[in-house]
């Protein structure tokens, strides 16, 4: 299959391979910059009940891999037997990790350094098609490593934006940009279109299978929710008016006293913020960050507004109205460059709303990709002809009315674990990940 429109072979067995080997590399040297960024005790402490010492994810990472690539396709005896337990993220919640016994810096990154020479042997020895095998059929086992530890890094620097110190990241801001002044919002026009995939080689379980989809017209805003916006809603009372709030979430912002995004805070007559360890300025054209989907849904109903569902988001996200088709991003086919969308931890912020028009919809929506991961109104649930693929514990078991969908990655997310039809879930209380959102609202049959 190539991606139609770009002559890019997405499953042609070297291409591949050489992209597997490419996204495992990427990862690791994010992993390495985050984990060799601060001092042995601050990768042996938990920073938040939320989440793991960074050791944890270092050796996670590695473990992770052993047992899929040395172990379930190679077929190879376990390096570490003794530690499968210490690693398993469904054995022990985040809160009672840092009482294990875990590998102290200096072996987990030995560890996982050892893991990762014996899987790019493998990696260079394994059939990628025609194997019958849909673990290592197009690579498939390569890509979800590398996307599970993009996935990790996203999640160690969530944990270095709670960090009290001092931070040593560093990265350029994205590019200012001028204030946007199209339309603060585009029609989609009604109709079928199809959602999720059968075809992107990488695309994991919860993505599958790609099925039609019928989605009434409605309105999406063409850029994310800014700061400036959602200050107005504070500045309106929104944190006062339980109207605005789903009952569950009147009671979590009185019960933890929350009043702004967090990370947010009032010194006089302005919002500041801190910033992986630095005070700034809340910038008025940037997406809002850090709040809950409690926190989106109330805004999205003072504006008179509501927020998009997932099939809206992934209509608004993927259908090209002229031809009909689902593409892979908004911008078409081709894999996501620097003008397409903010990604990667090139940035270690959202660009400004309207940013990046080369990876806006046909319709005009832009950042749908990248900055922010945008909260849904939908839970997460399985598309129709679901299947568990490799373990159920990777999205079955999270399925439900319990978990929110997000899409679209944010800044932190690498381009392997982000496309149109990547799925994010979460607690609706949960604003210590970069998330933001944006609105909908109907529109009449008349609009389509």
């Amino acid at each position: 299959m190539t991606a139609p429109g770009t002559g890019t072979p997405l499953d042609d067995p070297e291409t591949l391979r050489k992209r597997a080997l490419a996204a495992l590399l990427t990862a690791r040297e994010r992993t390495a910059l985050l984990t060799s960024c601060v001092e042995d005790p601050e990768l042996t402490a938990q920073h938040s009940p939320l989440m793991s010492p960074l050791v944890w994810d270092l050796a996670h990472i590695g473990n992770q891999e052993e047992l899929w690539l040395l172990r379930t396709v190679a077929g190879r005896d376990a390096m570490r037997p003794d530690i499968d337990g210490l690693y398993d993220a469904f054995e022990h919640p985040r809160a009672e990790r840092p009482s294990l016994p875990l590998l102290p810096p200096a072996e987990a990154r030995s560890y996982a350094a050892e893991v990762r020479g014996r899987a790019l042997d493998i990696l260079e020895s394994t059939a990628f098609q025609g194997t019958g095998a849909p673990l290592t059929e197009a690579g498939f086992a390569f890509g979800m490593i590398a996307q599970h530890e993009q996935q990790h890094d996203e999640t160690m620097l969530i944990t270095h934006q709670l960090r009290t110190g001092p931070v040593a990241l560093t990265a350029p801001d994205p590019l200012p940009a001028p204030a946007f002044t199209g339309p603060a919002e585009v029609l989609v026009p009604g109709g079928p279109f199809t959602m999720g995939t059968s075809t992107e080689p990488w695309a994991l379980d919860n993505e599958r299978p790609a099925h039609a989809r019928l989605v009434p017209p409605f309105f999406i805003d063409t850029t994310p929710v800014t700061n400036e916006a959602y200050q107005a809603f504070i500045a309106d009372g929104g944190y006062t008016d339980r109207r605005w709030w789903a009952p569950e979430g009147w009671s979590h912002i009185r019960a933890h006293s929350i009043e702004a995004p967090q990370f947010w805070y009032r010194d006089g007559g302005q919002w500041l913020r801190r910033r992986f360890g630095a005070t700034e300025v809340v910038p008025p054209d940037e997406p809002v960050l850090h709040v809950s989907w409690y926190e989106a849904d109330a805004y999205a109903r003072w504006a008179g507004r509501r927020l998009p569902s997932e099939a809206e988001w992934e209509k608004a996200a993927r259908h090209d109205p002229e031809t009909g088709r689902s593409t892979r991003y908004p911008w078409g086919d081709a894999d996501p460059t620097p003008e397409h969308a903010n990604l990667g931890q090139r940035h270690l912020r959202p660009a400004p709303a309207g940013s990046y028009p080369a990876g806006q919809s046909p319709l005009g929506v832009r950042q749908l990709i990248g900055d922010v991961w945008e909260w849904t109104s939908s839970d997460l649930l399985p598309y129709p002809g679901f299947s568990a693929f490799p373990y159920r514990e990777y999205s079955e078991v999270f399925f439900g009315s319990e978990h929110k969908v997000l899409r679209g990655g944010s800044f932190a997310v690498d381009p392997v674990a982000c496309r149109g039809t990547f799925r994010n879930w979460d607690y609706p209380v949960r604003r210590q990940i970069f998330s933001g959102f944006r609105t909908a609202r109907d529109a009449g049959p008349d609009s389509a």
